[in-house]
């Protein structure tokens, strides 16, 4: 028995057809969609990462500051410290400079040298007095300048022969001198900067 097909067969395959690629096309549409929605999760994860390390980067720069600030205030308060620390050494060395330097002219006078006057006006100091001879009055000012640990840079001003009346009858010719020098200015000792020290260690280590 011989079947024969009455249908429009080229219909059907050209709907077979359509629907097929109708299937595709959504089927690409759907895997588009699905790699998109992939790809912006992605994006999503990147930005609160970043986000994330933004923060912290945000949170450690205020701690560095808060802590640049500190140090900053512990500087200045080691700075006033040492202000004050340096105006009581020199209160100290003021204080003391007056006897130092009569003690030390005194140690350093040859024999036959007598002052008459001493006069200190900051770090300079002006000493008149008598000597026996040019040559006393030389040896001063070379002891002055070669083994003084308190006086520096001995200049003579003035030098002149005088006659003195030593009492009674008795006149002797001298010498009036008028010599200027320098008080050095002592070394500060070590002691004197280890409170400051401490204090530079411990910002050092905060």
């Amino acid at each position: 028995m011989i079947l024969i097909n009455l249908l429009p067969h080229r219909e059907a395959k050209r709907r077979q057809r359509k629907q097929a690629f109708f299937v595709g096309l959504a089927a690409a549409a759907v895997l588009g969609l699905a790699v998109v929605g992939i790809w912006y999760a992605w994006l999503q994860k990147l930005r609160a990462d970043q986000e994330a390390r933004n923060q912290f980067l945000k949170a450690e720069i205020a701690r560095l500051d808060l802590q640049i600030r500190d140090i900053a205030t512990l500087k200045g308060e080691i700075e006033a410290l040492k202000a004050r620390q340096k105006a009581v050494e020199d209160l100290q060395t003021d204080r003391n400079t007056p006897v130092r330097l009569l003690d030390e002219l005194v140690k350093q006078a040859p024999e036959s040298v007598f002052y008459t006057s001493v006069r200190q006006n900051g770090a300079l100091v002006t000493v008149n007095g008598l000597a026996q001879s040019n040559e006393r009055v030389s040896e001063l000012l070379k002891r002055l300048d070669q083994s003084s640990p308190w006086l520096e840079r001995p200049e003579l001003v003035e030098i002149k022969a005088v006659t003195r009346n030593m009492g009674g009858r008795d006149q002797r010719r001298l010498y009036e001198f008028s010599m200027r020098a320098r008080i050095k200015q002592p070394a500060a000792p070590a002691a004197a900067s280890a409170p400051a020290k401490a204090a530079s260690a411990a910002a050092k280590s905060s």
